[in-house]
């Protein structure tokens, strides 16, 4: 076997659906994690900084924030290792793996290996569907702060209709009710939104809904990989057992006739167990 052969037997091997589902989901995960753990430490430095002056104004905030920022932890170690198991289950059950390797043989354990990880990855995808519903929830948030700000900039050579303009962090539940000052109009506001720390926070929370949709979305091919990867294998199933009793008609014929039928079927038709 020549280099060349040598090489499109590896390439031919490799699952490349699986492949790309967990490219996909490594860099969405990271892109959600990394942005969304900086994103909420920025937040929670803007509202002690513009929104409360009292520490207990906003202390339950900052706990819900480390707490997020725990599970963030946990969704990164979590999705690292589901990332591998599925790149190693697509190099164990693909086709393209056992064709390489001259046979379509289906066993036991990898059909039920196979059925699980899509139950797995449909159960994932639905919570994750929560997961990037609940990331746009900031992103809307900064879009009507940066939406009011922009009104006030435009609105600068009336100051009256100016100070009428803000944005209330105890609306959005941030901060509870009793809060001082609790929110942020006029001039002040604008003045918050061409500061470094909102630019980036804003950005970052951007990122990470961004993320959070690619994981989403490397979740969804995963499934529907897996679905019809099974769906082949049941194909290939299906046509193996009808070839076999093609076969197993064409013996008997044979038998009956003294051995002068021309058989259809090769001898080593494959058998998918």
């Amino acid at each position: 076997m020549g280099c060349y052969d040598c090489c499109m037997r590896c390439l031919g091997g490799v699952p490349y659906c699986s492949l790309v589902a967990t490219l996909l989901c490594f860099s969405g995960i990271a892109l959600f994690c990394g942005c969304g753990h900086q994103a909420l430490t920025e937040t929670e430095r803007l509202i002690e900084t513009y929104f409360a002056r009292n520490l207990q104004d906003y202390i339950t905030l900052a706990y819900i924030i480390q707490y997020f920022q725990y599970v963030i932890y946990g969704l990164a170690s979590f999705f690292f290792l589901y990332c591998i198991a599925l790149l190693a289950e697509g190099f164990y059950t693909t086709s393209a793996a056992k064709q390489t390797f001259g046979e379509f043989r289906s066993t036991m354990c990898g059909r039920c290996l196979s059925s699980s990880f899509i139950v797995m990855t449909y159960v994932l995808a639905v919570l994750w569907l929560l997961m990037f519903a609940f990331s746009a929830l900031p992103v809307y948030f900064f879009y009507n702060m940066d939406a009011t700000c922009r009104t006030i900039d435009i609105l600068t050579e009336t100051p009256a209709s100016i100070n009428q303009l803000c944005v209330d962090a105890r609306q959005y539940g941030l901060l509870p009710w009793n809060a001082v000052p609790g929110k942020a109009c006029g001039m002040t506001l604008s003045n918050v939104c061409k500061t470094r720390e909102y630019r980036m926070t804003y950005n970052l929370y951007i990122a990470a809904f961004a993320g959070a949709g690619i994981t989403l979305l490397a979740l969804v091919h995963c499934c529907l990989h897996l679905a019809v990867y099974q769906a082949y294998v049941k194909m290939l199933k299906h046509r193996a057992k009808e070839e076999r009793r093609g076969y197993d008609l064409y013996r008997r014929m044979q038998r009956d006739r003294g051995g002068t039928l021309c058989s259809p079927y090769s001898a080593d038709t494959f058998d998918i167990s």
